[in-house]
């Protein structure tokens, strides 16, 4: 039989630019022996449309599992479990006939307002890169492409197919591509999705630096580079640039451009047959994957998927606060009197709007849960806010009061409506709606037990909320078995474990792009580099309503016996943690590494490292977390490379960001920069380099170090000043030749 993928030299130049155009809104072209795929959104759900086609959710779709949102997945902290979903994501793909599952979706959430942020995972680019390699490897485990997104620095909604998001280099590689290096070294997805933005003012699909020199020739991508549905302005650019195929067709006429830029000698014939050699590939790789001939009947992964969406829901619920009351944490409920309160429990929100809308195989309602696991005692529901603008408000909110103070116990369910989580635009501010605050303050009032439960893709202002609630917990957005999971941790049926994956700020105005979001005539500029998340509020020094990686339980935990081990390949922890409290539970273990004496800004911690282990009441266990040597490192703009410093870290492990319990030094042998000293290099970072120092003084002849009669340091005061100024300073003891002859005996001495 004939190699599909040695026809491709023998193609036409018409066939090999088909390869790489839609045939349809949701499939590619099939041209000779390679096959048609079909490509449909994710990423908690496969929304494989039956009807009309579209990209925003409007059409219907069939049935399929509606996992938890990444917004809540990211809170289990537990990449063993997300990869479970992602291989229950790419069985159902199978059985729906879908060969790649288009997600990931990685980006960092640098403001909580924008309206996609619940596909995110974190703020934090290892725990989404940790997560999101999780996933990959889960969906293409059942021989269905993963395509990782959006290729990058797409932040926001507002004008996202024309706005220039405006990073530096450091920035760039430290918080916006990193999570994205992160999945494609360690999980090869098939295919990665450019995003629809400018990056520094050249489109994604655009932009040969970014598809070509650092996703194919740094981190050593080889499958296909997709675009996102519409995102190609110039499909002629897009090819030199390294884009493979655009999405969804259009109708031949990229196909047109791009033979008629070959034939004019615009374009290379190379680049386009190495395109189509891509798309080959990953056709023939889903189909002739080990897995395409398995039989997936959607009814039988039915069940066993909805079990699986409410044990990851279950996982993914933060207890925020527990209060006590009569010497009793609220939590968990006993069964008692009950009223549940608000729309959210009998009409849940549980996805957010746009391209990933899932249409569910079945839905748990939180009421009807609760009810089942409260059988033999009163569960009254009361709405207490208006569903319709015609609804008697007050009437509605006095009638909720009542019922609460009859009860024992009230379960409120607040958090955004439906249209502030959805892909296509931002929200305009992260407070509840004022008539939600309204309730709480009176249903607490009457009933001091009370429980509020949330529910939102993006974080919420939770100040008002926390000093008034006595218990709180964060479901975000829990997919079609939040309901079940929900009373399984209200009822202790379920210890919860989960933790913030995303910072809670005090009030808007703290967060760290707040000044610069969304954009403005076309750019965004990210002035906050690299503080982004709970870095930024840790180096402002800033109070937060609830710090990234917290969450409480129903038992308690203590930390010992802290060992760091520094090695070739980054750090080793090893640290010891008890249950001391009275019930089993999983318990979420945060290393973060700090150099508090780095020549360069950083953070004065990061994540680096994390794990888990469940434990027994009274039993007591270590858990080992290595640290990659990659996970110390920053990004040296002047030498273009990662380094990693020498001289002592610090490990610090603990709760969360803010709750850190054991601290350990350790020295690690960092690297030497090979930098290159120009006439540009200033006398400050020459004298930094110990080499290089002892030769400028000899040949410069510089005096002593201080001028006491000016009242000033004269080497600090000099740092600042290029080299080549010397020649104009140095009255005419430094000539150009001589400036010359020693920028080449100072790059001499350096290793």
């Amino acid at each position: 039989m004939t190699d599909p993928l040695a026809q491709i030299s023998t193609l036409t130049l018409i066939q090999q630019a088909a390869l790489g155009s839609g045939a349809s809104f949701w499939t590619t072209e099939a041209v000779g022996d390679i096959p048609s795929i079909v490509l449909t959104d994710g990423p908690h759900g496969v929304r494989k449309q039956s009807g009309a086609s579209d990209h925003l959710g409007i059409g219907s779709s069939e049935p399929a599992t509606c996992f938890p949102p990444a917004a809540a997945l990211s809170q289990t902290w537990d990449p063993d479990l997300i990869e479970r979903v992602g291989a229950a994501l790419g069985a159902e793909s199978r059985a729906l006939g879908v060969h790649v599952l288009l997600g990931p979706g990685i980006n960092i959430k640098r403001d909580p307002r924008c309206g996609r942020n619940f596909e995110y995972f974190s703020e934090d680019p290892l725990l989404s890169g940790a997560l999101g390699a999780a996933w990959v490897r889960g969906v293409q485990s059942r021989g269905v492409g993963a395509s990782l997104k959006h290729f990058a620095a797409n932040n926001s909604e507002h004008d996202r197919m024309r706005a220039s998001s405006d990073v530096d280099d450091r920035t760039l590689r430290e918080i916006y591509l990193r999570a994205f290096e992160h999945v494609v070294r360690e999980a090869a997805p098939w295919t990665v999705m450019c995003s629809y933005n400018r990056i520094n003012g050249v489109y994604a699909s655009e932009n040969t630096w970014l598809l070509t020199d650092v996703l194919r020739g740094e981190w050593g991508f080889d499958g296909v580079v997709v675009s996102d549905w519409g995102a190609v302005r110039d499909r002629v650019a897009a090819v030199a640039a390294g884009l493979d195929l655009e999405m969804p067709s259009s109708g031949g006429f990229g196909d047109s451009e791009v033979v008629a830029a070959v034939t004019t000698g615009a374009l290379d014939a190379a680049a386009v047959a190495t395109a189509a050699e891509r798309v080959a590939r990953l056709a023939l790789r889903a189909h002739g994957s080990s897995w395409a001939a398995e039989t997936f009947d959607m009814e039988d992964l039915i069940d066993a998927h909805h079990r699986l969406a409410r044990q990851a829901a279950g996982l993914a619920v933060v207890l925020l606060k527990n209060d006590l009351i009569d010497s009793e944490p609220i939590l968990p409920l006993a069964p008692s009197r009950l009223a549940v309160i608000g729309p959210f429990a009998q009409e849940p929100r549980y996805q957010g709007g746009g391209s990933s809308h899932v249409n569910p195989t079945r839905l748990d309602v939180p009421l009807d849960e609760i009810r089942t696991s409260n059988l033999e005692h009163p569960v009254t529901y009361f709405p207490g806010l208006p569903a319709h603008p015609d609804d008697d408000a007050e009437r509605l909110r006095a009638h909720a009061v009542r019922g609460a103070a009859e009860a024992d116990t009230a379960v409120l369910f607040l958090g955004l409506p439906a249209d502030e989580d959805s892909e296509g635009y931002d929200r305009e501010h992260i407070d509840l709606p004022p008539e939600q605050l309204a309730l709480l303050r009176a249903v607490v009032e009457a009933q001091p037990r009370t429980v509020v439960v949330l529910s939102h893709g993006g974080v919420v202002r939770l100040d008002a909320v926390a000093e008034l609630a006595p218990a709180i917990l964060d479901g975000a957005l829990l997919g079609q078995a939040g309901g079940g999971a929900l009373a399984d941790i209200l009822f202790g049926a379920v210890n919860p474990s989960g933790r913030l994956a995303e910072t809670v700020p005090a009030r808007l105005h703290d967060t760290p792009a707040y000044l610069n979001f969304p954009s403005e005539n076309g750019h965004t500029v990210y002035g906050e580099r690299i503080f982004v998340g709970y870095r930024w509020y840790d180096v402002r020094d800033l109070e937060v309503t609830f710090p990234f990686g917290h969450g409480l339980s129903y038992t308690a935990f203590a930390y010992s016996d802290l060992e760091v081990d520094a090695g070739p390949d980054g750090l080793t922890v090893r640290v010891v943690v008890a249950n001391v409290g009275p019930r089993p539970g999983r318990e979420v273990v945060q290393v973060y590494a700090s150099k508090p004496d780095s020549r360069i800004s950083r953070a004065p911690r990061w994540l680096a490292g994390f794990g888990s282990l469940s434990l027994d009441s009274g039993e007591r266990r270590g858990i080992e977390i290595p640290i990659r040597r990659a996970d110390l490192a920053f990004w040296d703009v002047r030498s273009r490379r990662w380094l990693v410093e020498s001289g002592d870290h610090t490990a610090s492990v603990g709760a969360s960001s803010r709750d850190l319990r054991l601290h350990a030094t350790v020295a690690v042998d960092g690297d030497v920069p090979r930098i290159v000293f120009t006439r540009e290099s200033t006398l400050g970072e020459i004298l930094a380099d110990p080499a290089a120092a002892p030769l400028l003084f000899e040949t410069l002849g510089t005096a002593a170090a201080s001028t006491p009669a000016m009242g000033t340091d004269l080497l600090r005061m000099l740092a600042s000043v290029p080299i080549e100024r010397m020649v104009s300073l140095s009255g005419g003891r430094v000539t150009p030749e001589r400036l010359d002859d020693l920028l080449a005996a100072l790059n001499a001495v350096r290793p």
